[in-house]
């Protein structure tokens, strides 16, 4: 555990947000890896049932792990503050919401999950291994909520390492699950269901076990809620969960206007939104590291400690930015051709990442400078910022400069989003109030 309120604030957040990227790393590798034998064994037609459950998945959990993200901002302070009982109190309230949440969307799911498939027009074809895949996944909402949730708290106190090991073990697990789920007991598709569903209970336990033996003698004790402390957590939860929901829904809307150009354009913006997300890992990765660093001296009250990480975060992220920009525009082409061959679909999305390569140090300055309000608990604020970025700015701008330019002005008014936001995240960290922010009486 660091105590993020003392030492270099530099050595702090790099070896604080390196094991932060590596996990995002093999996050996003258990479900490239459960495509990978899911779509050699298989076939297509199972592919895009996985694919379109995962969808769903993600779409419908965005708020529970919206509401999981502001344990990060209120343990950091409480952390910060060195309030042990109400971190107690808190740990209950936390642990009794994420239960209820996680048992009310795993039902919910399971049983409305044919009209969840019809929403969103899943073909004729893939809606019965969907619905399997996706009934499968519902069932263990909650392996998936408490392990993420034990990792945000263990990052909130300053441990970043050991929710790696978690990761690494739920990768591990799906690497040898898969295959024997699929390919050797012959389960299809619902065996990929529950590879996935296995691997995130082998983390969920491991992270239970681990928790026991570093810290016997002080097990969890759940006890009826106090109202003010489950008014502290739905007063940043809420927020934290709407932000979520209103990233997701301007993606949806960004992709319908890429699905109006053509197969050649969702292909070619399909293969480059799988590098975006990868050259975003480490900026978001840092903005997790910066929330907590901010948060705990926050509640320490140390405010030029606060200034001095918003500097450092500018610094490393911006470089980061830079050093990835440049080898995306480099290499556009062949990255692009990792994923499709079909040269309208390569063109569109090699001119695609060569425009908003240049813009991601942009994106990166959003990150720092949300992420040290959100570590004050201003959750609100984040997400009228959230809401200017993607409703305001981004949506518009895309179709604007898509009627104006054509399939090249997609990546143009994405990429004038991202300046344009970092605008008004630096406007808002300068001259906001967030500062006034009190989260614990």
């Amino acid at each position: 555990m660091k105590n993020f309120t003392e030492g270099s604030i530099a050595r702090h957040l790099g070896t604080f947000s390196l094991p932060i990227i590596i996990t995002s790393l093999l996050q996003v590798s258990i479900q490239l890896i459960n495509g990978l034998w899911v779509g050699n064994l298989l076939g297509s037609e199972a592919f895009g049932a996985v694919t379109v459950g995962t969808i769903l998945m993600m779409v419908v959990l965005a708020f529970v792990m919206g509401v999981n993200q502001a344990t990060l901002t209120i343990f950091a302070q409480l952390r910060g503050r060195g309030d042990m009982s109400a971190i107690h109190a808190y740990l209950s309230t936390f642990v009794l919401i994420l239960v209820l949440l996680s048992a009310l969307i795993g039902v919910a799911g399971y049983v409305f999950a044919d009209a969840l498939l019809a929403l969103l027009n899943t073909p004729p074809a893939i809606i019965d291994e969907a619905r399997v895949y996706l009934q499968i996944t519902f069932a263990g909402t909650l392996l998936l909520v408490g392990y993420n949730f034990i990792s945000t708290v263990l990052r909130a106190f300053g441990d970043s390492r050991t929710p790696l090991y978690f990761v690494l073990l739920a990768t591990l697990l799906i690497t040898l699950l898969s295959p024997l789920f699929i390919g050797v007991f012959q389960w299809g598709i619902a065996g990929a269901a529950g590879a996935v569903i296995a691997a995130q209970g082998g983390a969920f336990l491991y992270s239970l076990v681990h928790l026991a033996r570093k810290f016997p003698g002080h097990g969890l004790r759940l006890r009826l809620p106090q109202w003010l402390e489950v008014q502290t957590i739905l007063r940043l939860g809420i927020p934290s969960g709407a932000q979520m929901v209103v990233i997701h829904a301007g993606t949806t809307v960004i992709l319908s206007l890429v699905n109006s150009l053509g197969a050649h354009a969702v292909a070619g913006f399909g293969a480059a939104q799988r590098l975006d997300h990868l050259i975003l890992l480490p900026a978001v990765a840092l903005g997790t590291a910066v929330t907590a660093m901010a948060g705990q001296n926050i509640g320490a009250q140390q405010w030029p400690r606060v200034a001095q990480i918003t500097r450092a975060g500018i610094v490393y992220n911006t470089s980061i930015m830079l050093l990835l920009a440049s080898v995306l525009y480099l290499f556009a082409q062949p990255l692009v051709r990792l994923f499709i061959q079909d040269e309208a679909s390569v063109a569109f999305g090699t001119h695609y990442l060569k425009t908003i390569a240049f813009f991601y140090p942009f994106i990166g300055l959003n990150f720092v400078f949300n992420s040290v309000v959100r570590g004050a608990g201003a959750m609100f604020q984040v997400l009228a910022l959230n809401i200017i970025s993607l409703w305001i700015l981004r949506v518009p701008l895309a179709y604007w400069a898509t009627s104006v330019y054509g399939d090249t002005g997609v990546a143009l008014g994405i990429g004038l989003s991202f300046m344009l936001s970092a605008g008004f995240s630096f406007a808002y960290y300068r001259l906001g109030r967030w500062r006034d922010k009190r989260l614990f009486r």
